[in-house]
């Protein structure tokens, strides 16, 4: 009887550790899904891309990188040399790429005579409001695109993202005739990781965006930002995805003929 007893334990055990393993690889296949939501990330200060990176292959999900030369936490930029290894990484996951303009240059207004007025926030021109013409535009638009071959051998998908998200009508034009479409993000999409910690916690960030995100929203987050004391990701990122694969989503990349694609702003 107690030998019997033993094996029942033992038995049990093992069923125990199955069923935790079956339940954690059911989260990392996820394929029962009815909805989708696309995950797309913004360069930023890049503190937490390998982190990033690690959670989106652990839960075998895709995502999109919206990519600028931006300062980082190490004190290079993330188009250098430096990141090669990275990116590279990334293009062999199979993730999406777009534009975020090379400088990171923020939309200010239009011009008068159809152009625009920008502010780069870094590179040689950092601070100035300048004025582009749809050629300049479509060099600043495209010059990520040609520093990414570089780095990897592989184009960006024909896709870009103001910085900020700040746009105009004549800015969305200037992207069409160069051939990059412009993409936005749901207003439940804003993650919120570039908010205050202490106004924003991530508990209420990660219990907002598991529940309002809706069928086709896109969302939007970064590789790191300067000004959050408690780090988004891995707290919010990772339990976010597994809430969404049980509400039934799946993972999409951009871009997608999504109606309205380019209307979905913060």
């Amino acid at each position: 009887m107690k030998h019997q007893r033993l094996i029942s334990i033992a038995a049990a055990l093992l069923l125990g550790c199955f069923s935790l393993g079956t339940t954690v690889n059911a989260y990392a296949q996820a394929p029962n899904c009815n909805k989708t939501v696309y995950l797309t990330f913004d360069t930023g200060n890049m503190s937490v891309a390998q982190t990033v990176a690690d959670i989106l292959k652990r839960q075998n999900v895709k995502a999109t990188f919206f990519l600028a030369n931006e300062k980082t936490f190490r004190g290079d930029f993330s188009l250098e040399d430096s990141w090669k290894p990275y990116w590279q990484e990334l293009v062999k996951d199979g993730h999406h790429f777009g534009s975020h303009t090379y400088d990171h240059t923020y939309f200010v207004k239009d011009g008068p005579k159809g152009e625009v007025f920008e502010k780069p926030q870094f590179g040689p021109k950092a601070g100035m409001t300048i004025l582009y013409n749809e050629a300049l535009m479509c060099k600043e638009i495209r010059r990520v695109d040609v520093r990414f071959q570089e780095l990897t051998g592989q184009s960006l998908q024909r896709i870009w993202r103001a910085p900020g998200g700040k746009t105009s009508p004549t800015l969305i034009r200037m992207g069409d005739m160069c051939g990059y479409q412009h993409i936005g993000w749901a207003p439940a999409g804003f993650l919120g990781d570039e908010l205050s910690s202490d106004k924003y916690p991530n508990q209420i960030l990660l219990e907002k965006a598991s529940r309002q995100i809706q069928n086709g929203d896109i969302t939007m987050a970064h590789l790191g930002i300067w000004s959050r004391k408690d780090p988004w990701a891995p707290a919010v990122l990772e339990p976010l995805i597994v809430n969404l694969k049980q509400r039934g989503f799946c993972f999409g990349l951009l871009p997608t003929a999504h109606k309205n694609l380019a209307d979905q702003s913060k």
